[in-house]
């Protein structure tokens, strides 16, 4: 790909990050392409589930909305409508365009009438996979026209392969996430808490997990101040926290993200169960926001196997629940330590994992 290109990028929602982590990447990687000199155009649905749901937050999810709209003032968003008008919609809007690049949250509608249309039109189009369905529901991926499509982007090698070796598809790239350090970097701040979790409950998929690597070691700590971000948790979750000496704080503004890290001495990573196993090598979004802000970053088990990061110097791997309180408990104790594993940590972010980085790996598909 050449400079100067018309991209146009389709997401479940831009404005919303309510339940989201693909927007945090997405908005920082629209934002990197533009800064190359591209022309790049943002389309959502009209009214998507995400942002549906951020405006039940009240006072909070209008500050949210408000806060994207300042930050993201140079995208360039327009909405639709997911019915059969969005062909003529769509035949309008991406003629002349260069590339569209369609991420996986979408409607099988959506993203089949947009394949259809690439032949007539003559765009390059790619489907941009961040999700475990392909994994755990694969029946879901196979509802698409993915043969007209020029390429798929996977955010993990262990994705791609699902994608070439299970469903035949000729050109798959792996393209991990990033951190928009734009936007995510350290912020000096006296700390008012020990430990922070940002994360949000959801769908059984880590609920164990979070007994074992959140509530547990964090419920055996004496008199420190943790809190927990998020949203969908039950009432049962809800208080298994408040059990734990958790405090929960509700649904978190993803730009907020910076400030709330900055307030707090470390932080944890509880993968879902489908990235520490089948699909490992996915970090997900939010270690390379944490790592972006210099935060000592704690994890329970996962697998670099797509070596993103230095394990041990960028971040602590622990094998489990005791082993994480045993170091939680070392690193609030030894600030050397924590100084050094942040530096390691934004370091490599900084080097490697930013969404400028992936704005030029874009260009050079």
């Amino acid at each position: 790909m050449n400079h100067r290109l018309q991209i146009s990028i389709f997401a479940h929602s831009w404005r919303s990050d309510w339940n989201h982590g693909n927007a945090h990447f997405l908005r920082g990687l629209a934002h990197e392409l533009m800064k190359l000199g591209n022309d790049v155009r943002c389309y959502e649905p009209y009214q998507s589930w995400s942002l549906t749901n951020l405006l039940q937050e009240g006072k909070r999810g209008q500050q949210s909305i408000q806060q994207f709209s300042s930050t993201f003032s140079d995208l360039n968003i327009q909405t639709y409508q997911n019915d059969p008008s969005f062909l003529s919609f769509a035949q309008s809007e991406l003629r002349g365009t260069d590339v569209v690049l369609v991420h996986e949250w979408n409607s099988p509608e959506i993203v089949n009438t947009i394949a259809s249309l690439k032949q007539s039109l003559g765009f390059v189009a790619l489907f941009h996979d961040t999700h475990h369905r392909a994994y755990t529901n694969p029946k879901e991926i196979l509802q698409l026209d993915l043969a007209s499509f020029d390429g798929v982007l996977a955010f993990g090698d262990a994705l791609r392969r699902i994608y070439q070796e299970g469903f035949s598809v000729p050109r798959v790239w792996t393209f991990h996430e990033a951190a928009d350090t734009a936007h995510f970097y350290p912020i000096e701040s006296a700390p008012k808490l020990d430990v922070t979790w940002i994360g949000n409950w959801g769908d059984e998929e880590r609920t164990k997990e979070l007994d074992e690597f959140l509530m547990a070691p964090v419920g055996a700590l004496r008199n420190r101040r943790v809190a927990v971000y998020g949203v969908r948790y039950s009432q049962a979750a809800q208080t298994k926290l408040s059990n734990a000496g958790i405090d929960y704080r509700g649904y978190l503004p993803n730009l907020m993200a910076p400030k709330a890290y900055s307030e707090s001495i470390l932080t944890l990573h509880v993968p879902r169960r489908y990235y520490s196993n089948g699909l490992s090598g996915i970090p997900t979004i939010r270690v390379f926001e944490a790592l972006a802000c210099g935060i000592p970053l704690v994890c329970s088990p996962w697998v670099d196997s797509d070596a993103l990061f230095r394990t041990d110097e960028d971040y602590v791997c622990v094998p489990d629940g005791q082993a994480m309180q045993a170091e939680i408990e070392h690193l609030l104790k030894d600030e050397a330590a924590r100084r050094q594993l942040a530096a390691n940590g934004t370091d490599t972010i900084r080097r490697r994992h930013t969404c400028a980085h992936r704005a030029e790996q874009t260009e050079h598909l």
